[in-house]
């Protein structure tokens, strides 16, 4: 929907800064509420979500009821089902007795709920924020010249890429998984490939290029530091985890145990799809009934270091179970190496009115709140060292904007579950 211009005097109850999934749902959820009034800023010219990894066939990891809304209000409009029924699409969906939708189904989801909001303006890039003392006031200023004024900020800028250090300036063709489909035609010319990392999106990389090896005629590495190609732990006393009281639990506990706890429990939330992995052996097993395939998978290997020179990558690997360096060579390189969040710039005025743990990250509090009042700025994602694996699960996004939207509006308005779990976390 078209916007009207920002009045310079209008003065908003929140701002929402990015706009992925979980700031969307909260634009979904908020936009109904009389008694709250929020806008949302994006930089990109619509919503888009991982567009260069929709392969055939992928799939989220989690099922459709993990949608924008319907954890916190079932009865929304803008329900994943709601969209099926307006696209005609609803029986189709539950014939397919399927509850995982594609990826490229869900980001269509996405868009279709934002064209219905009046409360979300994209190709709108935020340059700096700040705050006035005086009117207790924090003004969000534009690329386009615009500013907005709010009481409150939620900030949900997602995670960039992540380019490991040995490959920082490295120069060439590399590409980011973020980027694959893009980028896969001129791949797959090369005589060789090498993919990095070990979570579901290099699966579904290592799948693609492996399905058409003797078309193309590339050889084919995968290289993972993990010591095997774990599967994303999917056991229902598990998926209590994302739970409201083990939120509670984990964030009590320790700084330094709740960062122990977050390298360990990677497997939890970055693993491959089961039913993925057992596909990927399959065509291995097929593909290898005509004799050797090029390809090469090697676990238990660092990326310590890289060259690039005429065309050519030199990884630089190390064994680490041998402790025995060694090298490959390869023309194409993917980094599926995931995403790590970094601190927009624009927060740098208003740094002093935001809390840091002793690593540097935000304190994030109980309430999603970084800032030094514990009410004022809110925190999406980003925040597993202290949120645990509810921090990316699209699953628990409908229930910390419930949470959110409690602490915005001073009552609960969607209710906020406290118990759902039969475990119990803590003594």
């Amino acid at each position: 929907m078209t916007a009207r211009p920002e009045s310079p005097t209008t003065v908003h109850d929140f701002v929402g800064i990015g706009l992925g999934p979980f700031n969307l749902g909260l634009a979904c959820l908020t936009e109904p509420i009389a008694e709250l009034d929020g806008v949302f800023l994006d930089a990109k010219p619509a919503f888009e979500w991982h567009a260069g990894m929709f392969l055939d066939g992928a799939h989220l990891q989690t099922p459709f009821m993990s949608d924008l809304v319907t954890l916190a209000d079932p009865t929304s409009p803008y329900s994943f089902l709601n969209y099926l029924k307006e696209k005609g699409r609803l029986y189709s969906f539950y014939i397919r007795e399927n509850f995982y939708p594609l990826r490229v189904e869900y980001n269509d989801y996405c868009r279709w709920a934002a064209d219905k909001l009046t409360n979300v303006r994209f190709d709108t890039t935020v340059t700096e924020v700040r705050h006035e003392d005086e009117d207790g006031v924090y003004v969000v200023a534009t690329a386009g010249g615009e500013t907005y004024r709010a009481r409150r900020l939620v900030l949900g800028t997602g995670t960039p890429p992540h380019i490991p250090a040995a490959c920082e300036g490295l120069g060439g063709d590399l590409v980011h998984n973020s980027r694959y489909l893009g980028h896969r035609e001129a791949l797959q010319a090369k005589e060789s490939i090498t993919l990095v990392g070990s979570g579901q999106s290099a699966a579904e990389i290592y799948l693609d290029l492996l399905s058409e090896i003797d078309v193309h005629g590339y050889r084919l590495n995968w290289v993972t530091r993990s010591p095997r190609f774990f599967p994303l732990e999917y056991t229902k006393l598990t998926l209590e985890m994302t739970s409201p009281e083990y939120v509670d639990y984990f964030h009590a506990l320790p700084e330094d145990t709740r960062y122990r706890l977050t390298a360990e429990q990677k497997g939890l939330f970055k693993g491959i799809d089961g039913d993925l992995i057992n596909e990927i052996f399959d065509l291995l097993y097929q593909k290898n009934l005509g004799g050797p395939v090029p390809t090469r998978l090697l676990t238990n290997s660092s990326l310590d270091g890289a060259t690039y020179d005429n065309g050519t990558y030199t990884l630089k690997l190390r064994q680490e179970e041998q402790g025995k360096d060694y090298e490959i060579e390869t023309q194409g390189l993917v980094l599926a190496t995931g995403y790590r969040y970094a601190e927009p710039e624009f927060l740098r005025p208003v740094r002093d009115r935001l809390r840091y743990d002793t690593h540097g990250n935000f304190d994030v509090a109980r309430n999603y709140a970084i800032d030094v009042t514990g009410r004022d700025v809110f925190l999406q994602n980003a925040g597993v060292h202290t949120h645990s694996i509810t921090s990316p699960d699209l699953g628990m996004g409908p229930y910390r904007n419930a949470y959110i939207i409690r602490e915005l509006l001073g009552s609960e308005y969607y209710p906020v579950e406290k118990t759902i779990a039969f475990q119990e976390f803590a003594v």
